[in-house]
């Protein structure tokens, strides 16, 4: 596979997605910002962090500060301020204001640049503001997209209301751009990565900073009486790095733009000539292979 594009609201399933990425020398071409669990100053101080403590190298964008017409609403009451959960560590904070370049051109550029092989896949994290302005403002480049996997959506109930998943409602405005441009989508939904989750006897032995986030974001499950987390954003990248585990079934897929209780659902329909994939399955330890991207701490895959 040739180099892939990160999308991204930089909380910690986002950083674990990109740990389990180098952990399996997926090359990332670069990685844009998106407002989503946090706002966007907080998600680019993430993003600086996680270049810290992490050693990530790949070039970092900013993105869009807001969704596309609705008004902001971040994951805070769930994941705190800083969008990451912790047990009193955090990552290191910029000593200033991080500034990162423009992601739109960047991706463009990206998406126009010739390249040995025709792949150009994104995996796409968060709230999909930033695929829809790059379909808005530059459509051809868009059209070289030939995989864009999202973790997003529910093909059942939601999580940030009871009928929408969290990267859906948060956007779906832009979903909708995205569905319309009948962009080749595999969605990774929120249904899919509740059936894999990890508990306290699963944290790997790794060093003190990601063992006290994994468990900040275990807490998560802990406090609602759950014995175990279910894992997200890193069930995205298994998709990309182990497509054989998974089933990739044609489905019509749909996002509720009204203004009442149904605002962000997601539907599915069987249509085998759709260029969308609900994605299903996940066979084989894919809890043991998540967790292993932090073994050995930091400079693990490096």
């Amino acid at each position: 596979m040739s180099a892939i594009w990160v999308d991204t609201d930089m909380g910690f399933d986002d950083l674990w997605a990109l740990l389990l990425l180098r952990t399996h020398r997926i090359a990332v071409a670069g990685v844009s910002l998106v407002a989503g669990n946090a706002p966007l100053p907080q998600v680019e101080a993430n993003a600086s962090g996680a270049q810290e403590a992490y050693g990530l190298e790949m070039p970092v964008f900013s993105g869009a500060d807001r969704p596309l017409k609705r008004t902001p609403e971040t994951a805070a009451r769930i994941l705190g301020p800083l969008g990451m959960r912790s047990r009193g560590q955090t990552l290191p904070k910029p000593a200033r204001p991080p500034i990162f370049p423009p992601a739109g051109p960047a991706l463009e550029q990206w998406l126009r640049t010739p390249r040995r092989t025709p792949e150009r896949v994104i995996l796409a994290l968060g709230p999909l503001t930033n695929i829809a302005h790059l379909l808005k403002s530059s459509p051809k480049a868009a059209a070289r997209i030939t995989r864009l996997v999202w973790m997003g959506g529910s093909n059942g109930p939601g999580n940030h209301s009871p009928r929408a998943e969290y990267n859906s409602l948060a956007d779906p405005e832009a979903l909708d751009t995205v569905l319309n441009a009948q962009l080749p989508l595999d969605v990774v939904d929120l249904t899919q990565c509740r059936q894999h989750c990890f508990g306290p006897e699963d944290v790997p032995d790794t060093d003190p900073l990601s063992r006290d986030l994994l468990l900040g974001y275990l807490d998560i499950a802990l406090e609602r009486g759950r014995k175990a987390m279910a894992i997200y954003d890193p069930i995205a990248a298994a998709a990309l790095i182990w497509p054989e585990r998974f089933r990739f079934a044609p489905r019509a897929m749909n996002v509720s733009l009204c203004s009442d209780e149904s605002y962000g659902e997601t539907s599915f329909a069987e249509t085998p000539m759709s260029r969308t994939r609900l994605v299903s399955g996940g066979h084989g330890p894919l809890v043991r292979d998540c967790l292993a991207a932090f073994e050995g701490g930091p400079a693990h895959a490096h």
